[in-house]
């Protein structure tokens, strides 16, 4: 009779969904939200009595829901799409779940929720619902505009990041810990899998399926495919991964077949009949009397979903260069959580790592902000001309410049050095971070196997941790030193590259030190970001981070000179590591004869100070060799000396300048870096370059310089 019971059951559903269809079409009401309330209505916690009360039959409804949902979503995925939805998409994708990541953590925890309960609420709000969105713009008729290929690129890299995600929960439930080292592992397992998966797929399934289709057949490509679909995800569950993951893979690389317009058209009515079931087995499994315990959670949860994704998702578009309406456009359409949501709450129930009223939670949260989407998409160009009319102009002036300042950089206006000076500040920030990362794993490895091989560390564990920390953050501290110099002088070089005279007018340079300074503040809140995280599992007590956080902000400031120096000693040790050395029996050359050029050459020494035109740049960007004829041969810097500074070397206010050239080329370099009024006083700071030998010795061939 299980049979007969599994099909009644099916029939319900069924019936319920359709009739649902039909009200929600008539009364022009999302339908996931009319499936979600079919569920409650016919769900096991309904009075007066259920029509559905057989958990193995919700359970199995729920993961068909979810294999067909997941899998029309790689169907529409495609990697070829992701290679087009470019920066805007990574960065507004990126700080979405950054930041409500961290929203929904502090959340739970303020409402003193388990850790494992505030993370899974953090990962639930996190992410976008695609079903939710697309069937709102094309309700609105929307899918056609500009910014809704934004949001679809977003919400492409969104699912990407998702099955990211519930990867990394699924390791994190299975060990009960939220250790870094866990995490970097299951990060790991999940990269080879996916990265073999998708090799041996992209090599095998598109060449299985065009045979298949060369039959003309239909149902054996359905077949085919179902086939396909099924068997990788009963793959990927005995490997240890979720059903979600193997249904979204399969489903990304049978988009890279020739047939995917045949196997989306076969689908399309399967995936609908799932999704409505998985929308409805959601609703079954809310129970409304919870829904009233957590009344008040649900709205502040309803509230932080709404406000984080639209302001997050706004500033991520902005940031990637789009204008204001186009950011806020994008934004308030992004304000939902969805599909993914539901799955990541059913991932902690299934695993039994999370309470029982998240799910009926992240449900109710789900449909309030699905009905408000479509009114908050059509309210977004009204939203923005209030805006407009409310912002004062200096500030409205600023976004406006901001956005026209970074079109620039997206239209390929500046020239090829540019851009390789930027590869270079960006590789270096890189090793930075590589090197911060180095220090503080340290720290954690060191901690757990203290606490592993000395149980009486648990006791101290506090002190271990502060003691821990302080010590990576010291170690670190002249790499967080030059990451901050380097920011720095990449908010300066893109100010003063971006901000032209016809855009910053009279103004340029206060323009210029308000993109300098936003530049230096984000980069500051991300290494911030960067350094928590990571540094999780051996983070002090609160009130002794604060402090820590502190002494560390003066002992930096204090020994900003001997950080300093540690940082380019090393980095000169490096560099001479790697330099070619002339073998020891290799004669050196002769010393050729002292030509009138080096006769007439002459020292000339500049303190460059803010606001002058050199202050931010360099010398391969100045083309000051190029246009002068004189070169930069030493550089003081803080008690620093740099000898024969490379052409990308960033000029910074207050250097200490050491040029060499003729008597008319340093003039003309003194006017390229410091404007003609530092001409009056360069004439007295001159001297004959054979005193100072010393320099000479050191210094490279003028055709190896800038």
């Amino acid at each position: 009779m299980s049979h007969l019971t599994f099909l009644q059951d099916l029939a319900i559903v069924m019936i319920v969904a359709g009739l649902v269809t039909i009200l929600c079409h008539r009364f022009k009401q999302p339908v996931v939200l009319g499936y979600i309330l079919a569920g409650v209505i016919i769900g096991p916690h309904t009075p007066p009595f259920p029509l559905i009360k057989n958990d193995g039959t919700i359970q199995t409804l729920s993961e068909l829901g979810v294999i067909f949902l997941m899998f029309s979503l790689g169907l529409e995925f495609s990697l070829r799409k992701l290679r087009q939805v470019g920066s805007t998409a990574l960065i507004a994708a990126t700080l979405e779940i950054l930041v409500m990541m961290g929203i929904g953590y502090g959340i739970g925890r303020l409402f003193h929720w388990s850790s494992m309960d505030s993370l899974f609420l953090g990962a639930i709000i996190s992410i976008s619902s695609t079903t939710i969105i697309m069937k709102a713009l094309d309700e609105l008729g929307l899918r056609g505009e500009k910014f809704a290929g934004m949001v679809f690129g977003i919400l492409i890299v969104e699912d990407i990041m998702g099955i990211v995600l519930i990867a990394m929960l699924s390791g994190i439930a299975r060990t009960g810990t939220l250790q870094s080292w866990d995490a970097v592992l299951t990060v790991g397992q999940l990269a080879v899998f996916l990265v073999v998966s998708l090799v041996l797929g992209l090599i095998a399934v598109p060449r299985l399926v065009g045979f298949v289709a060369r039959f003309r057949s239909h149902e054996m490509l359905l077949v085919t495919v179902l086939g396909l679909c099924f068997g990788f995800c009963l793959l990927t569950v005995r490997l240890g991964f979720s059903l979600a993951l193997g249904a979204f893979l399969i489903g990304a690389i049978l988009a890279e077949s020739k047939e995917i317009g045949k196997i989306e058209d076969l689908m399309s009515p399967i995936r609908d009949m799932f999704s409505a079931v998985f929308f409805v087995s959601v609703g079954l499994l809310i129970d409304p009397r919870l829904l009233v315990t957590y009344a008040w959670p649900i709205g502040v949860i309803t509230l932080a979903v709404i406000i984080g994704q639209v302001v997050t998702v706004f500033l991520g578009t902005y940031l990637a260069g789009h204008d204001l309406r186009t950011s806020t456009r994008v934004g308030m359409s992004m304000s939902q959580i969805g599909e993914f949501s539901f799955i990541i709450a059913a991932l902690g129930l299934s695993l039994k790592v999370t309470s029982g009223f998240l799910y009926p939670i992240a449900v109710c949260v789900s449909a309030v902000t699905t009905f408000v989407t479509p009114y908050l998409i059509r309210g977004s160009d009204p939203f923005t001309a209030w805006l407009q009319r409310r912002l004062p102009p200096t500030v409205l002036s600023y976004l406006n410049l901001y956005s026209r300042w970074l079109g620039q950089f997206e239209r390929g206006r500046q020239d090829n050095q540019v851009r390789a000076i930027l590869r270079r500040i960006f590789g270096q920030l890189a090793i930075f971070l590589g090197l911060i990362g180095g220090s503080i794993l340290s720290a954690v490895f060191l901690s757990r196997i203290l606490l592993r091989y000395f149980p009486a560390a648990h006791e101290w564990k506090g002190v271990l941790h502060s003691v821990l920390w302080l010590a990576a953050m010291l170690t670190a501290m002249p790499v967080y030193l030059s990451a901050y110099r380097k920011m720095k002088a990449l908010g300066m070089i893109l100010a003063e590259l971006g901000i032209t005279d016809a855009m910053g007018g009279e103004r340029k340079a206060e323009v210029r030190a308000v993109v300098a300074n936003t530049i230096l503040a984000f980069g500051l809140l991300a290494l911030a970001a960067y350094t928590f995280g990571l540094s999780y599992a051996v983070l002090p007590p609160r009130q002794v981070l604060y402090l820590l956080i502190a002494i560390s902000a003066l002992l930096m400031y204090w020994l900003r000179a001997p950080l300093n120096k540690i940082y380019f000693q090393g980095k000169a040790a490096l560099a001479e590591t790697f330099s070619k050395s002339l073998p020891a029996d290799e004669p050196a050359a002769p010393a050729a004869p002292v030509s009138h050029l080096l006769r007439e050459a002459r020292l000339e020494t500049l303190a460059l100070a803010e606001g002058m035109p050199g202050a931010g740049r360099t010398p391969r960007t100045l083309e000051l060799k190029t246009r002068t004829g004189a070169f930069i041969v030493g550089i003081e810097r803080e008690a620093l000396q740099i000898v024969n500074p490379e052409a990308d070397e960033i000029l910074l206010p207050g250097d200490q300048l050491l040029l060499v050239g003729s008597r008319d080329q340093l003039d003309a370099a003194i006017k390229v870096l410091a404007g003609a009024m530092a001409m009056a006083d360069s004439a007295t700071a001159s001297s004959p370059l054979r005193v100072q030998a010393p320099l000479v010795d050191q210094a490279v061939p003028p055709e190896k310089s800038a």
